[in-house]
């Protein structure tokens, strides 16, 4: 596989982690409550798989700069993702609605900058 295609992949995968992460963030929002376990374990899942294959294409291809800040921005967003999940979900307590939206950010900055890059 080229990397290109590993990097659409990776947007493809991303793409399907921001839904279960809107979904996630629209349950904590709306109704003040956090989100089924389920949901985050798939929303974690598949952040990592995409991070994960953007990871892999680095390290086996050349990339351009863009692609290379953007994997940098989607780490910074996994370490929020971690902090809300080990340190809030895991211990049954509410996600700190300011933590949340930062990881949102984060994960969208990161995103958008990814496909723009790649396509």
């Amino acid at each position: 596989m080229d990397g290109l295609a590993m990097l659409r992949t990776a947007c493809w995968i991303f793409l399907l982690a921001a839904a279960g992460g809107l979904v996630m963030a629209g349950i904590r929002l709306a109704a003040d409550r956090n989100p089924p376990v389920w949901i985050a374990y798939a929303h974690g899942l598949l952040a990592g798989a995409g991070l994960t294959l953007l990871l892999y294409a680095a390290f086996n291809t050349q990339l351009d700069a863009r692609v290379m800040v953007s994997i940098w921005v989607l780490l910074a967003a996994a370490a929020g993702g971690s902090v809300l999940n080990l340190c809030y979900h895991w211990r049954h307590k509410p996600l700190p609605k300011g933590l949340m939206l930062g990881h949102v950010a984060l994960a969208a900055a990161g995103l958008a900058m990814l496909m723009f890059a790649v396509f």
